[in-house]
């Protein structure tokens, strides 16, 4: 395996003891992930990553050990990092149209019956994986539990790296509806039909955590809290006010920003000659967003002719999409390193993308897709901080008053300078290695 600098600072690989970090197979939580476990190599620990097969070497190229597993029957071709995904995305997008308490059922239900069959599949792995490695702390950031991981013994540590309107509470809105604070007529029908379309997956799966030796799941809960250490990452200036305070074993970051990327500059196109005075808009529906061509093209023609510069995030089906003069882009962008070049973000509404924006200090405008995306987008709206606009329904000119309408916003930019700092002094990601590190 790749040590990168550790035995050149002299620092002995696992001097410190063996972390597993097991992220979901996306990349917003694998890239938060990445940045914890970056600094815990430096410092002397072990670092192993359970990766599914389709993202085999993705951490030995950034000098980390890898355990690979499958979360399914192999399939007859090579896989992209995170195919799977990629492919449910794009089978279930037509549903992203329907209003959430629709999507319930649609979506949000399928989704986790995905999810826990994987869960299933692969315990018998992950128990192989444990007893092989022999960690001190296991660190995991998914939706879903793995029942092999709490019935290790080994300590572990829980990341919610979605909106943690997840962690349910009386006074947040229910997760994955979006709904406002304001306005709470809907929140209890939202409730009900969610217990409604979650209770058969979740009663068959607590059985099956129970039969693998994992704690009982929480009422209609399908992922255990770590009795040890439990993280979130949401900048306070958009978290929510709770009944139930988190305190104890958990702890939030509030913004969790990896130091890997690779570095970035504004494409010479863009940066000379008459563009170079324009506002520069970054483009980035995700990974799995991106996939929807048809809505990428629909965005790329709405800022063709706009006063603005653009950097496009194409992700996986970048061939099939065709950039304007204004615009320069690429499958993928070391989003970190770009953000602070940039004056606006148009996103779908990932949680990363929402921490990371906030933590440069960056006013948005949320074109949410699925899962928490909702969430992100009426707290961002919410809070002032960007416009949520109608992903599908919106038309061209919307959008760009939007953007027009926050460019121009000097007191917006003023908070946001003031959040950014706030989230640079919290340190969050250093923060996470040292809380990890004490269970060790």
């Amino acid at each position: 395996m790749i040590y990168c600098d550790r035995m050149a600072a002299g620092v002995e690989p696992g001097s410190e003891g063996t972390v597993i970090f097991f992220p979901e197979g996306a990349f917003g939580p694998t890239n938060n992930c990445i940045g914890i476990a970056d600094l815990m190599r430096r410092r002397g620990w072990r670092v192993v990553f359970i990766a599914e097969e389709s993202f085999e070497g993705t951490f030995v190229e950034k000098g980390f050990e890898e355990r690979l597993m499958r979360l399914g029957p192999a399939p007859e071709q090579e896989e992209d990092a995170g195919q799977f995904w990629k492919d449910f995305i794009r089978e279930t997008a037509p549903v992203f149209r329907k209003p959430t308490i629709e999507q319930l059922e649609g979506f949000i239900v399928p989704t986790f019956e995905a999810l826990v069959d994987g869960a299933r599949y692969v315990d018998e792995r992950l128990t192989e994986i444990i007893e092989e490695v022999r960690p001190d702390v296991i660190v995991e950031d998914n939706v879903v539990s793995f029942p092999a991981l709490p019935a290790s013994g080994v300590p572990w540590v829980r990341i919610v790296s979605c909106n943690p309107a997840e962690v349910k509470d009386p006074e947040v809105p229910p997760t994955f509806s979006g709904y406002p604070i304001a306005d709470r007529s809907g929140w209890e029908q939202f409730r009900a039909e969610y217990a409604r379309v979650i209770r058969p997956l979740y009663e068959s799966f607590n059985e099956f955590c129970r039969e693998r030796g994992a704690p009982p799941l929480p009422p209609l809960e399908l992922m255990h809290d770590s009795p040890d250490l439990d993280l979130w990452l949401y900048p306070a200036a958009v978290d929510y006010v709770r009944f139930e305070p988190l305190a104890g074993i958990w702890h939030n970051l509030e913004s969790c920003v990896r130091g890997t990327d690779g570095p970035w500059q504004i494409p010479e196109e863009l940066a000379t000659g008459e563009l170079a005075e324009r506002p520069l808009v970054y483009l980035s529906l995700g990974s799995l967003g991106s996939g929807d061509v048809e809505l990428m093209r629909k965005l790329i023609g709405e800022l063709a002719d706009a006063p603005y510069r653009v950097i496009v995030s194409m992700g996986p089906q970048h061939a099939e999409l065709e950039l304007a003069p204004n615009m320069a882009g690429a499958e993928f962008l070391p989003q970190v390193s770009l953000l602070p070049e940039v004056d606006l973000i148009v996103t779908h509404g990932g949680n990363n993308t929402i921490t990371e924006g906030l933590h440069f200090g960056k006013p948005m405008v949320v074109l949410p897709l699925f899962w928490d995306q909702y969430d992100n987008a009426q707290r961002i709206d919410e809070t002032g901080f960007g416009r949520r606009l109608d992903t599908y329904g919106h038309e061209g000119p919307e959008l760009i008053g939007a953007i027009d309408e926050l460019l121009a916003d000097h007191a917006l930019a003023e908070r946001l300078a003031s959040v950014s700092a706030h989230l640079r002094g919290v340190r969050g990601t250093e923060r996470a290695a040292e809380l990890i590190a004490t269970l060790g």
